[in-house]
């Protein structure tokens, strides 16, 4: 455990993408909150660190590291999250990176879509934007680095990769990931409780769709 400025801990489990270290992140990060420390303000998980945000004026930061110690070794078995299935459309439009993604790993287009549809993903942690989902890393055989010039406009709902990781863009944004397919869920509405679909600790699984079906969701979740 190391400071993190005078008003913050940092507890690091690896520099890993793994999803047994994620949950074990989630597992302290709830025991944490659980405790319900009076000079508790925050904790923010990532993928294989935990930062711990204390008010300087209740506690200092070798209280905290003492309080926050015992917790250290609880179960990441108490951190399970729900089963969601996310409609996606590959390709085309939807996903203007599929070709390049595929020629990059000496595949075909629907090799790419075997192959990213064929694993279940767990929600890292969210970040970036209000609902961005980081999931578990993809197969190694379609990792593609980012795009070296981001796109000013990133259509909310593109499912992206870059480098290992995959992600849902829950919102119209700039964006530098290498879109594969698109999904008509809305990822993120404000008026919504949590405003965010998809939670840390989630097992996600990409349905492929066709153009008719993705428009048949689309309007259901947007006009509805």
């Amino acid at each position: 455990m190391l400071p993190l400025g005078d008003s913050a801990l940092l507890i690091s489990f690896g520099e890993v993408i793994d999803d047994e270290v994620n949950a074990r992140v989630h597992a302290v990060a709830r025991a944490i909150e659980g405790e319900d420390f009076e000079w508790l303000v925050e904790v923010v998980p990532a993928y294989s660190s935990l930062a711990v945000i204390f008010d300087p004026l209740k506690a200092t930061f070798e209280e905290v590291k003492r309080a926050v110690e015992p917790l250290l070794d609880v179960s990441a078995e108490t951190f399970k999250g729900r089963k969601i299935e996310i409609p996606i459309l590959y390709g085309g439009e939807y996903g203007p990176d599929i070709e390049f993604i595929a020629e990059y790993n000496g595949l075909s287009v629907d090799d790419v879509i075997e192959i990213h549809s064929g694993k279940t993903y767990r929600v890292h942690f969210l970040g970036f934007l209000p609902g961005f989902a980081y999931l578990s890393p993809v197969d190694e055989r379609i990792a593609t680095p980012r795009l070296e010039r981001p796109r000013l406009k990133v259509p909310a709902g593109s499912v992206g990769i870059a480098g290992r990781q995959t992600g849902i863009y829950p919102i119209e944004s700039p964006g530098g990931w290498r879109l594969i397919g698109r999904t008509p869920l809305k990822l993120f509405d404000p008026k919504r409780d949590p405003p965010t679909l998809l939670q840390p600790g989630d097992e996600v699984r990409f349905v492929p769709i066709d153009e008719e079906e993705f428009w048949e969701i689309h309007k259901a979740e947007w006009e509805g």
